[in-house]
């Protein structure tokens, strides 16, 4: 293969993601083009990889096909997917993109639907013996004689933290679930939460899992962490992606770790995580991995073979843009002709 081809979905601000490509790339000696999707020109990413392209929102109706023509035109041989709104469509047609050549490293339906839908993440690893928090649909839980509080409340089927609140009584539990679309109840946790990044390839077997402390969370994203190199963490993180069964690439887990070392695990997202930079610094190398597996090589895989105590510390960085206006007009100009509104 003379080039490979990446082709990273909803790019957004995935400047560290794109550039940790081209760096494992250029490790492995490959000749590596690096393209994006995203709405607008105005997300940062989009001038940071080899060719940006304008795609309509995935609630179009034609995500699949738009992705489809840019990795025929393109010669696109991997697929990154980096939010959840886009893993159900594209998990579902993963056979489309085969056929087209293209690799889209994306969990199974069963999976995705399962990480999606938070009370069935809840009953399939409650079922496993996987520690989880008691999780009630909120009208069972407002039926419930009893409470303890506070509680958590959020969507069944959310993300990033949006709708998310904890409930100090009985009237916040009311009024809150009657906001929040299909809301669900979890018993509120007390300890630090950790994210861990569970590598499991093509294959789906979990081959390295990089616990990372959250220390300060923005906007739903991580903002500073450290990694913990607890091989207890990391066990649960190993585990939950051999439950789910048919993962693939970086999965994320969310666990919460108590006081007295109780792990719980309260979320699972079947992506890369906004925070894994900070796992593939400490040398777990999960581009590097993927485009070795993509390449035909098999990646040799030491479990532990991340370094502990790093910490990522993140600040603001501009990516500036010339002849602005006449990029954004441009970007207007496809929207208006192609119906894809930015």
């Amino acid at each position: 293969m003379k080039q490979l081809n990446v082709l990273v979905t909803c790019v957004g601000r995935r400047v560290e993601l794109v550039a940790a490509f081209r760096r494992a790339a250029e490790r492995l000696r490959l000749r590596l083009a690096v393209l994006g999707t995203d709405v607008s020109w105005t997300s940062p990413a989009m001038h940071r990889v080899d060719r940006g392209i304008i795609i309509r929102p995935i609630a179009a109706g034609h995500y699949v096909e738009d992705l489809l023509d840019i990795v025929r035109r393109h010669d696109v041989h991997l697929l990154i997917p980096t939010i959840d709104p886009e893993l159900p469509v594209l998990a579902a047609t993963v056979d489309r993109f085969r056929a087209a050549g293209c690799c889209a490293l994306v969990s199974s339906p069963r999976v995705v639907e399962i990480c999606r839908d938070k009370l069935a993440t809840h009953r399939t690893l409650r079922r496993a013996g996987v520690d989880v928090p008691d999780t009630w649909p909120w009208a069972q839980a407002m039926r419930r004689k009893k409470h303890r509080f506070p509680l958590f409340l959020k969507p069944r089927a959310g993300s990033a933290g949006v709708g998310s609140f904890i409930v100090q009584n009985l009237d916040e539990l009311r009024t809150f679930g009657m906001r929040v679309h299909d809301a669900i109840v979890q018993e509120f946790v007390e300890g630090a939460e950790h994210t861990l990044d569970v590598y499991t390839g093509f294959d789906g077997r979990p081959r390295c899992a990089v616990p990372r402390k959250r220390l300060e969370v923005r906007t739903g994203e991580v903002s500073k962490g450290i990694i913990v190199k607890d091989p207890a963490i990391m066990k649960v993180g190993r585990r939950v992606a051999e439950v789910l069964g048919e993962c693939r690439g970086v999965v994320t887990v969310q666990c919460i770790v108590s006081p007295r070392r109780r792990i719980r695990v309260i979320e699972i997202n079947p992506r890369f995580g906004g925070g894994a930079p900070l796992a593939i610094h400490a040398g777990a190398d999960f581009p590097r991995w993927i485009l070795q597996e993509l390449a035909g090589r098999r990646p040799r895989i030491n479990p532990a073979g991340f370094r502990g105590d790093v910490a990522m510390l993140r600040y603001d960085e501009s990516v500036f843009v010339e002849r602005a206006t006449t990029v954004f007009a441009r970007s207007r100009a496809e929207a208006r002709a192609t119906g894809k509104t930015p």
